[in-house]
């Protein structure tokens, strides 16, 4: 028996490196995966290469009314959604001075708005049922800033206050609401900076190595179980030390 038996899971951005992690994490935890995906091109390539069973829905989670289309697919086809984790992201790097309003909006819209397009789909069936999680994907950069990601570090910043508020108005209800902030993580992303730029990198962190993706689901697994039912509202940093507070 797992501890998510029974439960439907949806990840936003569950074909990249962390959300990969957490579907499989998951899916070995006993629960339902059903992600989304932009691209659906790329999406069935990455689930031909997995070794979990999972449901991928075409769907913008920068869109309200995609977000609402998607949840009417899930619960005709499977069900009310237990579990929600938004870690749909995107980057637009650039300093500030010379960021334009369109990679500013991008990353907002994507990274902050699809958090709410996302929950508020689905958060009356949890209270409804009494029981939900939602685990919402920040960032170190949203505790601590960053240079050239002052779009990145406002709506990885904003996810933290949502969750706090958010975990307030459905706390009696049986549904926690928590932030996991990673810190920097050995995604293929991460991997193809450059040798030199990427070992600076591993010098500012105490434990002295980058995150691995599994770590991060490991995480976020244990929010969603019943054993972290008194935890809601928390930002929890995994970041091998590089930010305290």
């Amino acid at each position: 028996m797992g501890k998510l038996d029974n439960k439907i899971a949806l990840v936003t951005g569950g074909t990249g490196g962390i959300g990969t992690a957490i579907c499989q994490r998951l899916s070995d935890d006993g629960a339902q995966i059903v992600t989304s995906s932009f691209n659906q091109e790329k999406a069935v390539m990455w689930k031909d290469n997995q070794n979990f069973d999972s449901t991928i829905i075409a769907c913008d989670v920068s869109n309200y009314d995609d977000c609402q289309s998607m949840k009417e697919k899930i619960e005709k086809d499977l069900g009310v959604v237990d579990i929600v984790v938004n870690n749909a992201g995107i980057t637009r790097d650039g300093s500030f001075r010379k960021m334009d309003a369109d990679k500013w909006s991008q990353v907002i819209t994507t990274n902050l708005n699809s958090v709410f397009n996302v929950s508020h789909q689905f958060v009356n069936g949890m209270t409804e049922k009494g029981y939900g999680r939602i685990v919402n994907i920040s960032s170190i950069n949203g505790q601590k800033g960053q240079f050239g990601q002052t779009n990145y570090s406002a709506a990885k910043a904003g996810i933290h206050g949502f969750t706090m508020a958010l975990a307030q108005e459905v706390a009696r209800k049986g549904v926690t609401v928590n932030t996991v902030s990673p810190g920097y993580i050995a995604t293929e992303m991460v991997m193809a900076v450059a040798e030199e730029i990427r070992n600076q990198i591993i010098a500012q962190i105490p434990i002295g190595r980058l995150g691995e993706p599994e770590e991060i689901a490991a995480l976020v697994a244990f929010l969603c179980s019943d054993e972290a039912g008194l935890i809601t509202g928390a930002n929890l940093a995994a970041n091998g030390g590089q930010h305290m507070h």
